[in-house]
């Protein structure tokens, strides 16, 4: 008990010179530590005085170019304020990030160690969700979603850069996943031998997307590239505020952004659910999902990218399905774990869930 009391006064007391090397009006009171993500140290800076703020240590492990990213985020983040400038300055807040600058003018405060930390004001009266549980947060989740993609859709995106190069290139993610099998114990790859199968069986279908976007018959954009429902804000009546984690915005086509919400907002249960009979494609939740994305992006799409949405849908998830168990193969080197098969969990989760969504394609086709 002791250690963990003193462990806590030395974490505070170095959250609270970091941020103090930024430019703000807010006293440092105290902390709570925000662990939905899986890559980055993000924690709520409670002040004297509203606003809070939210501190965020990025990974520099897993992102090489921590400063491109920041400045990736933050001139998107000011872009679609620009958009917005006819909202009062207290609206805009609660609709897109808003950054706090160093002391010296800078994005970003690198520390004595390494590592990279930006501020951003935090939204009040918000909430997110891990899954869904009713229609109309999976239609306000799309809607919110499609007003992101609206309002950088005129952003130039030559000035972004490529966050995590090959990100969701079907090839490069096989090649790694060829790799993790030469390197992986023996134990690993009995335990995971169904689902090796299944990236062969799914590695033909599973590259149409890539081959589209190669040939240039999709429209690269602006993409948030981790679409997530717990990256979307509500607020307490469940009407979608801003999206956040914009720490993956970078080139990218719509249907990786379309996919990824599909994976989280239609699964009827978590990621890491480790009882496969609750795992299932919901329906209802795709077509209030697909609803309100395509009532604000839907003018933004040409014919061909409205033809392959649902097959993005399927493509995000065994991309998921692949990165999880290559990680496991791996060792656990990319993704935070709580136990020693937590990212194989997630792995046969995905896959589930892949097996539900085919299994219900022909309704959604109505």
């Amino acid at each position: 008990m002791f250690i963990h009391v003193i462990f806590g006064k030395m974490v505070a007391q170095k959250l609270e010179y970091i941020f103090k090397k930024f430019e703000h009006k807010g006293e440092f009171d105290s902390y709570e530590e925000l662990a939905s993500g899986h890559i980055n140290d993000t924690y709520l800076i409670k002040t004297k005085k509203k606003p809070f703020f939210v501190l965020q240590r990025i990974n520099h492990g897993v992102f090489k170019d921590v400063p491109g990213l920041i400045e990736n985020k933050v001139a998107v983040s000011r872009h679609i304020q620009d958009k917005l400038k006819d909202l009062s300055k207290k609206k805009r807040k609660r609709r897109v990030l808003a950054f706090a600058k160093t002391n010296t003018g800078a994005s970003y405060h690198k520390d004595e160690e390494g590592n990279y930390w930006n501020l951003m004001y935090f939204i009040d009266d918000s909430v997110t969700y891990e899954t869904v549980s009713n229609e109309e947060i999976a239609y306000e989740g799309g809607r919110l979603m499609g007003q992101f993609l609206t309002l950088t859709s005129d952003f130039d995106v030559s000035k972004l850069i490529e966050v995590i190069p090959r990100f969701h290139d079907m090839s490069f993610r096989y090649m790694q996943f060829e790799e993790a099998l030469k390197v992986a114990s023996e134990e690993r790859l009995n335990n995971a031998k169904e689902q090796i199968q299944l990236v062969e069986d799914y590695k033909e279908e599973m590259h149409i997307i890539q081959g589209l976007k190669e040939s240039g018959a999709i429209r690269t954009r602006v993409t948030h590239n981790d679409t997530k429902i717990s990256n979307i804000l509500f607020n307490t009546k469940n009407k979608g505020l801003c999206v956040i984690d914009t720490d993956t915005v970078m080139p990218g086509i719509v249907h990786y952004d379309f996919g990824d919400a599909i994976r989280t907002i239609c699964n009827t249960a978590a990621e890491d659910e480790t009882n496969l009979d609750l795992v299932e494609f919901n329906v209802s939740y795709y077509k209030a999902y697909t609803e309100g994305f395509l009532k604000k992006m839907g003018p933004f799409l040409s014919p061909l990218e409205l033809k392959y949405l649902p097959l993005g849908a399927k493509t995000m998830i065994f991309i998921m399905a692949l990165r999880f168990l290559t990680d496991y193969l791996n060792g656990d080197v990319y993704y935070k774990t709580k136990y020693p098969e937590h990212n194989f969990d997630r792995a046969k989760n995905q896959f589930k869930l892949i097996k539900s969504f085919s299994e219900r394609i022909g309704i959604l086709d109505k």
